[in-house]
């Protein structure tokens, strides 16, 4: 383990997760909660800046910690506390339809979440799939991500 690889531990069964939506489909991640309420309630969730605060609007007993805007830093603050083993799950609703100024920061933060070996739903049916799995109400361990080789090659 080097100081750069965050302790593999297991995910707790109060899950850490991160919502991301872009605008146009803010209103499908809400309705996403909405109809799995029983699932999710109970986790701690943080959120770029708007989808953050809409989604404390329409559900105002999640625990929700909104972060800056996507556009604005939220993407990042969102890759760092995944970087640093702090998020076990990211649920970010992309619109493939539209060009977004910031796409450098979305595939940031995709390339985070697969590196650190977190699940990510894109899409409500992956997202389904996440929370009725048996993993998601237990203590599911992921898979540890090794540095390693690249740590200690030759330069």
């Amino acid at each position: 383990m080097t100081a750069h690889q965050p302790a593999q531990q297991p995910v707790p069964p109060r899950k850490r997760i991160a919502l991301v939506a872009h605008d146009a489909r803010k209103a499908d991640l809400i309705a996403w909660i909405g109809a799995n309420i029983a699932a999710l309630d109970g986790h701690a969730f943080w959120a770029t800046g708007t989808t953050g605060q809409k989604v404390r609007a329409a559900h105002p007993g999640l625990d929700i910690t909104p972060l800056k805007s996507g556009p604005l830093g939220g993407d990042q603050q969102i890759g760092a506390m995944i970087a640093e083993g702090r998020i076990d799950l990211l649920v970010f609703f992309v619109d493939p339809m539209t060009a977004q100024p910031h796409d450098v920061d979305v595939k940031a933060l995709t390339r985070l979440a697969t590196l650190y070996n977190i699940p990510m739903a894109c899409n409500e049916a992956t997202a389904d799939m996440i929370v009725s799995s048996a993993h998601f109400a237990s203590g599911y361990a992921p898979r540890a991500a090794s540095f390693t080789d690249y740590e200690t090659r030759k330069l």
